[in-house]
């Protein structure tokens, strides 16, 4: 029980920092809004992957390397 917990605050967080990157990506591009899930989502996974993600500590680091590009793809999907 308290593992479940846990994997839903990991998973709230880790939406909240998708969120956040996909907002910082939208004002580097408008674009971004037009483009299909996939797309955004083969966009994140290559940035957290090469570390080109700015203002991203240590620890969101991890969090988010543990996505693979479908985890992604649904929690994009799910907003």
């Amino acid at each position: 029980m308290l593992e479940d917990k846990r994997e839903n605050l990991e998973s709230a967080r880790q939406r909240r920092l998708l969120d956040d990157l996909v907002s910082h990506l939208s004002h580097e591009d408008p674009n971004i809004y037009y483009m299909p899930t996939s797309g955004i989502a083969a966009l994140l996974y290559e940035a957290i992957k090469s570390n080109t993600v700015p203002d991203l500590n240590q620890e969101k680091q991890e969090l988010l390397k543990r996505m693979s590009l479908r985890d992604i793809e649904v929690m994009l999907s799910l907003h």
